[in-house]
C-alpha cells in the first residue's frame, strides 16, 4: 500500500514539474491558464492553448480544462473564466473557441449553451491511444 501511495505521489510530482516547465518556463508556453480565487482559495481554473487554423487563417483558442470548485459552482465563476478566455481569443484575433464536454455532462452542456456555444454536428472527434500511435509510428 505504501508503495502505491509513494508511486502516486511521485507521479503527481512528476506531472506538476512537467506542467511548470510547459506552462510557465517555456516561451511561448505550451498552455495558458486563468485562475479564479476567493480569499486565497482556488475557486476555479481554465487551461487553454492556441492552434493555427488554415481554413480561416486565424488561430483557434482551445479550452483543455475548465474546473470550478464545488462551493463556487452556480456563483458566476465559470462565466468569468469563460469570459476571460473569450477576451484572450479576441485579443489574439482568434476565429473560434473550441472545447469538448462529456455527453453525460448535462449541467456543463447547459452552461455552455447559455453562453452561446453550440454543439458541432459536423465533426466527430477521433483519438488514438499511446499504444496505437506507437504501433502506427513503427509500422
Amino acid at each position: 500500500m505504501n508503495v502505491q501511495l509513494d508511486s502516486a505521489l511521485l507521479d503527481r510530482k512528476t506531472v506538476a514539474a512537467k506542467l511548470r516547465e510547459q506552462g510557465f518556463r517555456r516561451s511561448p508556453p505550451d498552455f495558458y491558464c486563468v485562475v479564479a480565487e476567493e480569499n486565497a482559495a482556488l475557486a476555479g481554473i481554465l487551461v487553454y492553448y492556441f492552434v493555427a487554423f488554415t481554413y480561416r487563417a486565424k488561430p483557434n483558442l482551445i479550452i483543455k480544462e475548465l474546473y470550478v470548485a464545488e462551493p463556487h459552482r452556480s456563483a458566476g465563476v465559470g462565466n468569468l473564466l469563460m469570459k476571460a478566455a473569450a477576451q484572450q481569443a479576441e485579443r489574439i484575433g482568434c476565429g473560434t473557441m473550441k472545447w469538448w464536454v462529456a455527453k453525460w455532462n448535462d449541467r456543463g452542456i447547459q452552461f455552455y449553451e447559455r453562453l452561446g456555444a453550440k454543439i458541432d454536428p459536423d465533426w466527430h472527434e477521433f483519438q488514438m491511444s499511446e499504444e496505437a500511435l506507437r504501433k502506427l509510428a513503427v509500422s
